[in-house]
């Protein structure tokens, strides 16, 4: 069945073609959900609350852009909402006001492989890592991240900044000691 007949099929509850949808997009979507979360069951939450939506709001996707793209953005809006709500989350999503630390234009010689790294931006603080996700993953503009989440441009900024600097501390010491984790100090 094609896209166009998946979507006309989901939206008259024919639950066949939701489980198709759901199948089609369910693995990278978690993917998403857990760059934002700090756990599995987490993201399983904003996987199954996203898809929600999904099924919900499918009447207004209009088949402009990937529906993949459509469904990802519905996925990155529900974590971050999973994020305000969450108690866990609400003290590292504060965003801090601290004076930046001078920012070295040098790049650390990167000997990581993807999930490595990915495991390292995992470690982040809450609010790091949302915002790094969104910048560096995502493509999102500091301005577009500073209304997705309530903050100005500046600090969304100054945020991404302070990630990719502790991030760039952490890859020096696994580069400088590869036969240990580093798990954020």
């Amino acid at each position: 069945m094609d896209q166009r007949q998946l979507i006309k099929e989901c939206l008259r509850g024919n639950s066949v073609a939701q489980k198709q949808l759901y199948d089609a997009f369910a693995e990278t979507m978690l993917g998403i959900c857990f760059r934002y979360t700090k756990s599995l069951a987490d993201a399983e939450d904003v996987l199954q609350e996203g898809f929600i939506k999904v099924f919900r709001n499918l009447h207004s996707y209009r088949n402009e852009g990937e529906l993949g793209g459509w469904i990802r953005m519905i996925m990155v809006n529900t974590a971050l909402n999973y994020l305000k709500k969450k108690k866990e989350y609400q003290y590292d999503m504060s965003f801090l006001s601290e004076p930046l630390h001078p920012v070295s234009n040098e790049n650390p010689e990167i000997v990581l492989q993807a999930k490595q790294l990915a495991e390292l931006i995992r470690q982040l603080p809450t609010g790091y890592q949302t915002i790094f996700n969104l910048h560096a993953v995502e493509g999102f503009t500091h301005v577009e991240i500073g209304k997705m989440l309530g903050i100005s441009e500046g600090t969304s900024r100054s945020q991404y900044m302070r990630a990719r600097n502790l991030l760039i501390t952490w890859i020096e010491k696994y580069n400088a000691e590869p036969q240990k984790k580093v798990y954020g100090g």
